[in-house]
């Protein structure tokens, strides 16, 4: 089975941090968020994952270099593929048409998910819904009695379900897929502008291809800086207890961690409290500071700060009290 992570959005909502790194490559506990998606996929699916493709701007070699390693270190070969444009996540999917051979997972590299399952890869197809309080904001599914979906609407402003598409997507006939997606191009069938999978999948479903629901513990969004901040929240959460949180390196003074945390390679905390809920990265420097339910990325001096819902990035020098702060690599706050 072949995994395609398309990832080559600009990710705008969770600027300043993605001026300087691409989104799924900001860290959440200690990982990029594009690495715990591919390796939960990789617990819950039964096949043997031989290749992972990324499907990415031009983000540069040294990131590149980074994801095949992701890759790699799950036993599978790692590719990056290229979107040219934003044209829409049929055309981002069809960029690594050569990966779209027998069974394929799509998984878009925002979403991160908690469950508790086994991948049925006896089926057509499914496709991953939570259900939610809101479904407007989202696009969503109907079934029918035999667990069959029946419909697909994007963002529906009259209820007709709440069972919310979350980005993970999982076909038996690659082959069929890269064909539909073609399909979309060679005829200009767009939506809003863009070459949209819903399109594709509607298009099979009216051939008479079953898709039916998987279904998720825990969706995890990272769309924006306060739902990134909730994320980490969770995924600490789900890893409370692990020994892997924590480097060996850390040094700690006259301070105190309220677990769960991670703590990176190298960080020094003198002087403070840390948690519950903080992810610090490597070679940061805490000193005389309360944080709380915030990431702190790496290389980063925070001195006689209160964080709290915060997200602060690397090469960053913070002193002083927010509630609510996010900000950019390479910058110095008073």
């Amino acid at each position: 089975m072949n995994i395609i992570i398309p990832m080559a959005g600009m990710g705008k909502r969770m600027r300043p941090h993605t001026l300087t790194t691409p989104k799924p490559l900001l860290p959440i506990a200690g990982k990029p968020m594009v690495q715990w998606i591919v390796e939960d996929l990789v617990k819950v699916s039964n096949e043997k994952i031989n290749e992972i493709a990324f499907v990415v701007g031009h983000f540069g070699k040294e990131i590149e270099s980074r994801l095949l390693q992701v890759a790699e270190k799950l036993g599978a070969k790692g590719r990056i593929f290229y979107q040219e444009e934003a044209l829409g996540t049929a055309h981002a999917i069809l960029c690594a048409r050569e990966c779209l051979k027998g069974k394929v997972v799509i998984a878009f590299a925002d979403t991160l998910f908690k469950a508790d399952f086994k991948m049925d890869t006896s089926q057509e197809g499914v496709i991953w819904v939570q259900k939610v309080k809101d479904p407007r904001p989202f696009g969503v599914v109907k079934v029918n009695e035999q667990n069959v979906i029946t419909d697909f609407v994007e963002k529906p402003q009259a209820f007709i379900s709440d069972m919310a598409i979350i980005g993970i997507y999982y076909f038996k006939d690659g082959d069929n897929l890269e064909k539909e997606l073609q399909y979309l191009l060679d005829n200009n069938v767009k939506d809003k502008g863009e070459y949209q999978l819903t399109n594709a999948l509607e298009n099979m479903k009216k051939k008479g291809l079953p898709f039916k629901p998987g279904n998720v513990t825990e969706w995890l969004d990272c769309g924006n800086k306060d739902a990134t901040v909730h994320t980490n929240q969770r995924i600490l959460e789900f890893n409370k207890g692990n020994a892997g949180l924590k480097s060996a390196t850390y040094r700690l003074t006259n301070s105190q961690i309220v677990e769960p945390c991670f703590i990176g390679e190298n960080v020094t905390i003198s002087d403070s409290t840390i948690g519950p809920h903080v992810s610090v990265g490597d070679n940061t420097v805490i000193e005389k500071s309360i944080i709380k339910n915030s990431i702190v990325q790496s290389n980063t001096k925070i001195k006689n700060a209160s964080l709290s819902n915060s997200m602060i990035g690397n090469y960053v020098e913070y002193s002083g009290s927010s509630v609510d702060s996010s900000i950019g690599d390479y910058s110095t706050h008073n």
